[in-house]
């Protein structure tokens, strides 16, 4: 199951020619509520940004807790947006304790909340909703409506149902991306005006994988330059400085691909361009760069994530870093 955040670069110019793959850069000087975090999805609600995470029953954070900021360096936490699980949910996955790898997006008037519940190494799992019209930052777990289920997994199936995360095409077609281990990434095609699974869609469709035991989860979509990338995590999380999280990313003409990398691999053949490399053989503070998501403000795009520090015995961190673009299209952090 994936997990977020890391580092965070220095204001360049937002188009600019390099090497896609380049390690991390100098980082903002984040501060503030920016510790225990994994998995973070972001947007821009008004002069702030708005900032969910990963979150469990009974942790001093509570479950998908909201952090705010005015400039993507200082954060300020706000509280539980879940006073407690759903109610389906105990039925759905026996054992589930915490709401997983949020997705926050906007469709009209309405805000939408994605997130996963499961437990550790099983894909007995399922992707819920909830919506709201208003996301009050002085009390998070008001307003929300849960909608239930949207994809559900379990032992017959060969996917997992966790880390959602819904985009929109050119054609206005609506879509949710997940998966993580198993046999990776999919793509199901969702109700633009409910947010749910569209009836009479049909089975998942494979976007990446990896041969065992190579981990591949936390899909992000992104549309740029007409084209549509795929961005996704490999290798293992949750490890504190011992993580080997790394961010990948391969690129399509469709949204049900295919995706191939830099080099034309394939990414349901294991490709993947590196964006954020895991930072241990470089002696970095900051490891296991995953999870990421990708904000798009004004021309300027960020990939905002999470790393484990390694001074501070591997405590999972929020970070965010600006994404520029080669000369020929791909993503590069720093």
């Amino acid at each position: 199951m994936s997990l977020l955040a890391a580092l965070v670069l220095a204001l360049l110019p937002a188009r600019d020619s390099g090497a896609a793959g380049a390690p991390p850069a100098a980082s903002i000087a984040s501060e503030g509520a920016i510790d225990g975090v994994h998995d973070p999805t972001i947007r821009k609600l008004g002069d702030a940004y708005y900032l969910f995470s990963t979150g469990h029953v009974g942790s001093p954070q509570g479950l998908l807790p909201l952090r705010t900021s005015t400039d993507l360096r200082r954060w300020t936490l706000r509280g539980a947006g879940f006073a407690a699980l759903p109610d389906w949910v105990r039925t759905a996955v026996p054992g589930a304790t915490g709401m997983w790898a949020p997705d926050l997006s906007k469709v009209g008037n309405q805000y939408r909340l994605y997130y996963a519940v499961s437990t550790f190494g099983k894909n007995r799992s399922a992707i819920g909703l909830a919506t709201a019209t208003r996301i009050d930052p002085a009390a998070p777990a008001v307003h929300w409506i849960d909608r239930g289920p949207v994809v559900q997994s379990g032992p017959a199936d060969d996917f997992n149902a966790i880390d959602p995360m819904a985009f929109s095409d050119a054609q206005g077609r609506a879509w949710l991306v997940f998966g993580s281990f198993w046999s990776g990434i999919k793509l199901v095609r969702i109700d633009p005006a409910t947010g749910l699974r569209l009836i009479g869609d049909t089975a998942p469709r494979s976007l990446a994988r990896r041969p065992s035991p190579g981990a591949v989860e936390a899909p992000f979509v992104l549309r740029h330059g007409g084209r549509y990338y795929l961005f996704a995590s490999f290798d293992f999380c949750c490890r504190g400085a011992a993580s080997s999280y790394r961010t990948v990313v391969g690129r399509a003409e469709a949204p049900e691909g295919p995706y191939r990398d830099r080099d034309g691999q394939p990414m349901l053949e294991g490709g993947g361009t590196t964006v954020l490399a895991n930072g241990r053989d470089t002696g970095s503070r900051f490891v296991g760069r995953g999870g990421a998501s990708i904000l798009q403000e004004r021309g300027d795009d960020y990939i905002v994530y999470h790393a484990y520090d390694t001074r501070r015995k591997g405590t999972p961190t929020l970070q965010v870093q600006r994404l520029r673009w080669t000369r020929d299209g791909w993503p590069v952090a720093g």
